[in-house]
């Protein structure tokens, strides 16, 4: 499933229409400020004219006269400018704006993919649209702590649920407003319900609002692309390939569920080679699996508990199944 023609034509006309609706914007906006004040349309007039004269100069080799026409050219921006903040404008008002500032909507910043792009195949090629849906309502602005036992502590860390998930909800803020600046895996385990794939998909709506790209997958997702990639017909395997450089180069990415697939050799194998290739470019992953450290221990290899406990932070959840909990409440009301 890499990009067909067809999906990369659809991708840059969807680029291309997002120019021309910005340039739309733009043209009525400089229709409304020459409407409301009219100095500004005499203020573009002549910058334009003084550009055509300092062309001239330019050509003619006259460094004199270019500097005093740059001059020119720049207190008439400044006059611009001022005119529009006095009107209650930005002074970018007049700027064309962009949806994407980096790539200016081509989603190509020299001869790379821009951020955007990449983003935009993920969501194309792994039907990220499905999570976007689910993180409409699963974020941090939804998360609720009503759901943890603020009474009873546990015997061990001798903190109640209520006040261990405050400490790694902290915790999973802390992870976005470090995000590219500081290097961190997490690791979230515990039971059935506690809440790890929903706070694993508020820091995918944090980081997605942010424009890095994210990827989430199960384990079982996951496995099953690296199955195809090894087994299937050569054709099939390139554009599996592709799906997996995806996985490998994205900003962070999302492995949910890990213990629910067939543990075997190939799947440690590919798993270990998933995490070490991430490891090596400096790509966080975020983990969430319902396995204790002692079950993970058991299940992969060596080497792959080493990795985990080497370079991820451990962060158990605990407390009573939310899930149960909400059909308790839907029944008593």
């Amino acid at each position: 499933m890499a990009l067909r023609n067809s999906q990369y034509d659809l991708l840059i006309r969807t680029y291309n229409q997002k120019q021309l609706k910005n340039r739309h914007t733009l043209n009525l906006r400089i229709q409304e400020i020459y409407k409301r004040i009219p100095r500004v349309e005499e203020i573009n007039q002549e910058i334009a004219s003084i550009s055509v004269a300092q062309a001239k100069e330019l050509l003619n080799g006259n460094d004199h006269a270019i500097v005093r026409l740059k001059s020119q050219i720049a207190d008439l921006s400044d006059e611009r400018t001022i005119l529009l903040l006095r009107h209650g404008y930005p002074k970018d008002y007049l700027t064309l704006p962009y949806d994407c500032p980096d790539c200016h909507d081509s989603g190509y910043i020299g001869n790379e993919k821009c951020h955007c792009f990449r983003q935009a195949a993920i969501d194309m090629l792994y039907t990220q649209s499905n999570l976007k849906e689910i993180l409409k309502t699963e974020n941090f602005q939804t998360f609720s702590f009503e759901y943890y036992d603020n009474i009873e502590e546990n015997p061990i860390t001798s903190k109640t649920a209520y006040a261990n998930i405050r400490e790694i909800h902290t915790k999973s803020k802390q992870f976005v407003s470090q995000f590219g600046k500081s290097y961190e895996n997490l690791l979230f385990y515990g039971g059935t319900g506690v809440g790890k794939t929903f706070l694993s998909n508020c820091i995918a709506k944090e980081l997605l609002d942010l424009s890095f790209s994210v990827i989430y997958l199960t384990a079982i997702q996951l496995f099953d692309l690296f199955s195809h990639y090894t087994f299937d017909n050569n054709e099939e395997a390139g554009e599996t390939n592709d799906m997996l450089q995806f996985i490998l180069d994205c900003d962070l990415l999302i492995i949910d569920d890990l213990g629910t697939e067939l543990s075997n050799a190939f799947t440690n194998s590919k798993l270990f080679y998933c995490l070490n290739e991430r490891f090596i470019r400096k790509k966080p992953i975020l983990i969430s699996t319902n396995l204790s450290i002692d079950k993970i221990s058991q299940i992969y290899s060596e080497r792959i508990f080493s990795r985990l406990s080497s370079n991820f932070t451990f962060l158990k959840f605990y407390g009573d199944d939310i899930r149960i909990k909400k059909k308790l409440q839907q029944k008593q009301t």
